[in-house]
């Protein structure tokens, strides 16, 4: 396979060509050339305006419900909503059936999603089932493949499980992700709590339930001397207990949801139950609080939380209907969309460089010779997400309809691409 991508604009802080504009010769998976007027017969030519290239993008916290569920997502078509999203790699959660609980499961994922566009890394779960009662085989795990350990979905109460997990993950210096929720405060809370949720009467769930959890996970990774990554941090008050903690050398990492950076919990006047997620959506003045973050580098990395649902579970009433919604296709003009002023760099280190020093990966760079692992978007073009775009096997999106800057235009990967103009 050949192809000749023209005048893109090369965003990676890791390459000697970093801000150039320049022609790019891929040849059977490896960059040959870049550089000025390249020609070469036979090769694919991609010639568009406003063309930008990067390290392939890479999302932590995904969900594509395979095995078990694969009437709401696959790894087919997650894979194929992750490369329409210009994402050439993504780790999924365990919350399957069977959980991703033994090597088992990890050998079938990777061996099912050898062949696919996009590269699939397992989580492990941390307990047996996600159920957070009893570790699961983390070490066999790790062994066959698993990258890092979560019980995704389901955040670890337990703090005698989390500081054993802690501490079991240390001496192969892996990370463990967590989704801060305290369940024994309002369980069954449907939104923030607030001055709305009395007036939409929704059952609420206060900030404190994000924030205790947070205060004790940060305490537990300081005792165990071990690596922790929140996810889904949606509050001013966690970032400053984050920065507190970093501040005493606690090894912690954080990401956030495009969603919570996008909407507010103001945006449920209308019940919309794509906008049910967990954690809640929050105030006002908390995502100014996480664009904030963005903006001065405290947060590290932005994870899509895709979680896809079918219309049974979705178009039922806001009581009844589960929390998630699609993010993989919208992640990247979200952010653009909500910080027009931000440096494409910054997008490519949130989206790229940091997500991969997380989890230990690799960093491709965009160098004559290396494998092309790459990223190709339009920052400027604007777009509108329609239901028949959605490569997902859902279309739990809340971002249907809306005008979008910012438009990735595929992947080039493992010797594939899916690049559409």
């Amino acid at each position: 396979m050949k192809i000749l991508i023209k005048q893109s604009k090369i965003i990676d802080p890791t390459s000697s060509f970093n801000g150039r504009t320049a022609d790019i010769l891929i040849v059977n998976g490896v960059i040959q050339s870049i550089g000025k007027n390249l020609v070469q017969k036979g090769a694919k030519v991609l010639d568009a305006k406003g063309l930008h290239i990067s390290p392939g993008w890479t999302d932590l916290f995904a969900d594509f419900a395979d095995p078990g569920f694969e009437y709401r997502e696959t790894l087919a078509s997650g894979s194929a909503a992750a490369a329409a999203g210009g994402f050439t790699d993504v780790c999924i959660v365990p919350n399957t059936k069977p959980a991703v609980d033994q090597k088992s499961v990890v050998e079938y994922i990777c061996a099912k999603a050898a062949q696919l566009p996009v590269s699939i890394h397992p989580l492990g779960a941390v307990t047996k089932n996600t159920d957070g009662k009893e570790l699961a085989e983390i070490y066999d795990m790790r062994q066959s493949g698993a990258i890092a350990f979560t019980d995704g979905k389901n955040a670890i109460q337990s703090s005698d499980i989390m500081v054993k997990a802690l501490q079991y993950i240390k001496p192969f210096n892996g990370v463990l992700i967590q989704l801060p929720d305290n369940k024994d405060i309002q369980p069954n809370g449907l939104m923030n709590e607030g001055i709305l949720s009395t007036r939409l009467g929704l059952q609420a769930k206060p900030a404190i339930a994000e924030e205790l959890l947070i205060t004790r996970d940060l305490k537990l990774a300081e005792y165990a001397g071990s690596r922790l990554h929140l996810t889904g941090v949606t509050t001013a008050a966690s970032l400053k207990l984050i920065k507190e903690a970093r501040q005493k050398k606690t090894n912690v990492t954080v990401s956030v949801t495009p969603a919570h950076l996008f909407f507010t919990e103001e945006d449920l006047n209308t019940y919309d139950t794509n906008l049910k997620l967990n954690p809640p959506l929050r105030t006002v003045n908390d995502r100014k609080a996480l664009l904030k973050g963005i903006t001065d580098g405290s947060i590290d990395c932005v994870a899509s939380h895709h979680i896809p649902y079918n219309t049974d579970h979705k178009m039922v009433e806001f009581e009844y209907a589960k929390n998630g919604m699609l993010g993989l296709q919208t992640a990247y003009a979200v952010l653009n969309t909500v910080l027009p002023e931000m440096p494409q760099d910054r997008w490519v280190e949130l989206l790229s460089i940091n997500p991969r020093k997380i989890l230990g990966l690799p960093v491709p760079s965009i160098e004559e010779g290396a494998a092309a692992s790459l990223t190709v978007f339009d920052p400027a073009r604007q777009w509108v997400l329609n239901t028949d775009a959605i490569l997902s096997q859902s279309r739990n999106s809340a971002f249907i309809g809306k005008t979008l800057t910012g438009k990735p235009l595929g992947i080039i990967h493992n010797n594939q691409t899916n690049l559409s103009f």
